[in-house]
């Protein structure tokens, strides 16, 4: 797709001889919020991995602005990195530095910007995310929501072009979790970035996605705007969607019959 920032084509990747995703095939429109979604073991995060270049496929392509992930040399990978930003689940902040040096650290890595203008770029990343006043705490002296947004601070430092989410509300209350949800919407749109969030908490999410992408089996189950993936027909997105005890996934992971595990079969 031509407006289309990153693509993933008929994507096979697994671990040892499990098979995760199996001819996988979607696009993140640019300027877009796109979510992925699905059960746990479905193979989001694997994609956001594939996506960043930490993983390579073992069939198909992976683009990133037109050029294939899996093919770029080490220097490829670094420069397309550059254009990346990553909020890692719970955040994932340097415990033994200070608001201001978490969010400083990839422009000292990444950049030779002098000090005065590294503080004032850290102030005002931290100012978009409402914790320019928390320059000076340190990880353990905040809460995991506040965590969470400076971790997002330090994700759009180097002005990223897309900037992915992997499970950004897992832990949060639900003030915490709403404002996070808000925050991902406001600067996607006020800093036109390419966003794609990968959760399962189906209502915050719904109402931020532009697009809505349901991953089963390794597979799309379902995509498109939320209000078409609601509607879709398909048992695993309908129980996913609905948040149902029963359907396609089950609750209980297969295995032998209650009567072999506990010998009752052969008492009788």
């Amino acid at each position: 797709m031509a407006d289309s920032l990153v693509e993933l084509r008929d994507v096979t990747f697994g671990y040892g001889g499990r098979i995760v995703l199996d001819g996988l095939s979607f696009a993140v429109a640019r300027g877009k919020v796109t979510a992925l979604m699905g059960a746990s073991g479905g193979g989001k995060t694997t994609a956001l991995r594939l996506i960043g270049g930490q993983q390579r496929a073992l069939r198909g392509q992976v683009l990133f602005d037109g050029a294939d992930v899996g093919v770029m040399s080490d220097t490829q990978l670094y420069a397309a990195r550059r254009r990346m930003g990553m909020l890692f689940q719970f955040g994932a902040l340097f415990t033994d530095l200070s608001v201001f040096e978490n969010v400083a650290f990839p422009l000292r890595e990444h950049t030779r910007l002098s000090e005065p203008l590294i503080r004032d770029i850290v102030l005002m990343k931290l100012g978009a995310v409402g914790l320019r006043g928390a320059r000076d705490l340190m990880p353990a002296q905040i809460s995991g929501g506040m965590a969470r947004r400076v971790a997002l601070a330090r994700a759009i430092a180097l002005d990223p072009e897309l900037v992915m989410y992997d499970e950004p509300f897992a832990g949060l209350d639900p003030i915490s979790l709403g404002t996070a949800a808000r925050l991902i919407r406001r600067l996607n749109d006020a800093l036109g970035i390419t966003s794609i969030v990968v959760s399962h908490d189906v209502a915050e999410t719904f109402q931020i996605a532009d697009h809505v992408v349901i991953l089963a089996d390794g597979r799309v189950a379902a995509q498109g705007t939320p209000d078409e993936v609601r509607v879709s027909p398909d048992p695993l997105v309908r129980q996913f969607v609905g948040v149902d005890a029963d359907g396609p996934v089950r609750f209980h992971y297969p295995g032998p019959s209650v009567a072999q595990d506990f010998g009752v079969e052969g008492q009788r």
